[in-house]
C-alpha cells in the first residue's frame, strides 16, 4: 500500500466498526418499540443517543457491538497463527466468541484467559443477546476449550439476525477477495446459526464491505454481491431481500419507516441486512449519515441490529470522518472500539514489524495470543 492507501484503509476500518456501534447504541433503546410509538416519541427520528432505562445509559452499546469487537479480536489472532505456517483459520473466530460467552455469563474476567479483549470490565454485562448465540456457544463449549474443538457448524435452523450483525470485520480483511469474505462470514455465522439464510446473508453484508474497502461505490457493491450470491444453493431468500431493498430505494414511496417496514422487522437475518442496504442507499452522501442511521433505527423491529448494518456498511464507504461528531463522542467503548482497529490495521499492514516466522512471543503476541 501507499501511504495514502493505507491511511484511507485505516479509515474505512474506523468508520465501519465506529459507525456500526453508533447505529447499534442509537437504536437499543427502542429496539422492541411500535414504530409509530418512536415516532410520537422522536418527531424527527432518533438521532441522539436516549437511556434505555436503569443500567442502560445514553450512547450504550448492545450485544452486537460487543461480538464484533470478538469478531475483529478472533480475526487479528487468526493472522498472528499464520506464523505457524498453517494458514488462515476462521475458526479462531469461533474461539473468540466462546471468549464473548465469558462476558454474558461471568461477573468479571476470570483470570482463566488471554489476550487483552477478554479483560476489559466493561464488556462484562449484558444487552439483550440472542438467545441462539448463547445456546449454540454453550453447546459447543461443552467440547473442550482446545481450538481443535471449534469450527463446527451449529446444529440448528435458526437464520435470526445475530449472525449478520457481528461479521462486518470479515469485510475488511485487505488483500482478500471477495469470494473469501463472502464464505468466510458465511461460515462464522454458522458457528450459531444454523439455516443457509442466516449464512448467506451474513456472507453477503461482508461482500458489501469487502467491495467498498477496495474502493467501490454501494451500487457497484451491491451489483457484485448479488451476482456471487446468486451461484450459492438456497440464495433466493436473501437475494429476494436485497433485491426489494434496492427496488425501494428506487422508488417513490418515500423514505420513511412505513417504508422501511415494508422489509419486515430485521429479526431474521435477510430483512436486517435489507434495512441495512435500504437505509444506506436511501441517504448514501457522506452528510447525510444521521440520516441513514435515524432511519434504521425509526422502525418497529430490531433497530440496535439495523442500525448497526447501515452504520457498518457507511463507515466503510466514507470513512470515519463522515460519522456524526456528537455521537462519535458519546458512544460507549470508543477508546477500545479504535483500539481494536487500529491493532486490526497493524496486523494485516504491517505485521512482519510484531512477530515473525513460526511464532516467537513478543509483546504483540501476549496481546493477541494465536489461537
Amino acid at each position: 500500500m501507499t501511504r495514502a492507501e493505507h491511511e484511507a484503509y485505516r479509515a474505512r476500518v474506523r468508520g465501519c466498526l465506529l459507525g456500526g456501534a453508533i447505529g447499534d447504541a442509537l437504536g437499543g433503546p427502542v429496539e422492541f418499540t411500535d414504530g409509530q410509538a418512536i415516532v410520537a416519541a422522536h418527531p424527527d427520528r432518533v438521532r441522539t443517543f436516549v437511556a434505555g432505562g436503569p443500567g442502560w445509559p445514553a450512547g450504550t452499546i448492545t450485544d452486537d457491538t460487543q461480538m464484533t469487537l470478538f469478531t475483529v479480536e478472533g480475526l487479528i489472532r487468526a493472522g498472528v497463527r499464520t506464523d505457524r505456517g498453517i494458514g488462515f483459520t476462521v475458526a479462531v473466530v469461533h474461539h473468540a466468541y466462546d471468549r464473548w460467552l465469558d462476558t454474558q455469563l461471568l461477573p468479571g474476567p476470570s483470570g482463566q484467559r488471554d489476550g487483552w479483549l477478554q479483560g476489559e470490565q466493561w464488556l462484562y454485562v449484558r444487552r439483550a443477546p440472542g438467545n441462539t448465540c448463547l445456546s449454540a456457544l454453550t453447546t459447543a463449549r461443552s467440547g473442550g476449550d482446545k481450538i481443535s474443538q471449534f469450527g463446527a457448524q451449529a446444529d440448528n435452523d435458526s437464520k435470526g439476525c445475530g449472525g449478520v450483525m457481528r461479521v462486518a470485520p470479515f469485510g475488511l480483511l485487505p488483500k482478500m477477495s471477495t469470494e473469501w469474505a463472502f464464505q468466510s462470514a458465511a461460515e462464522a455465522a454458522g458457528y450459531t446459526h444454523g439455516h443457509v439464510t442466516g449464512k448467506l446473508a451474513s456472507g453477503a453484508l461482508a461482500a458489501i464491505i469487502n467491495e467498498l474497502n477496495q474502493g467501490a461505490d454501494l451500487t457497484t457493491a451491491l451489483d457484485k454481491t448479488q451476482a456471487l450470491l446468486a451461484t450459492q444453493r438456497g440464495h433466493e431468500e436473501t437475494s429476494t431481500a436485497l433485491a426489494k431493498a434496492r427496488e425501494l430505494a428506487a422508488g417513490d414511496l418515500g423514505r420513511g419507516p412505513v417504508t422501511v417496514e415494508l422489509l419486515g422487522g430485521g429479526w431474521i437475518a435477510e430483512e436486517a441486512l435489507a434495512i441495512g442496504v435500504y437505509c444506506a442507499l436511501a441517504y448514501p452522501e457522506p452528510d447525510e449519515f444521521l440520516d441513514a442511521l435515524a432511519l434504521a433505527v425509526t422502525h418497529s423491529g430490531d433497530s440496535d441490529s439495523t442500525g448497526a448494518i447501515c452504520g457498518n456498511l457507511l463507515g466503510a464507504l466514507h470513512g470515519e470522518t463522515a460519522l456524526p461528531a456528537a455521537l462519535v463522542f458519546g458512544v460507549e467503548g470508543r477508546g477500545a472500539i479504535l483500539q481494536l482497529a487500529d491493532d486490526f490495521v497493524l496486523e494485516f499492514t504491517q505485521n512482519n514489524q510484531l512477530h515473525g516466522d513460526y511464532g516467537p512471543q513478543t509483546g504483540w503476541t501476549e496481546r493477541y495470543p494465536g489461537w
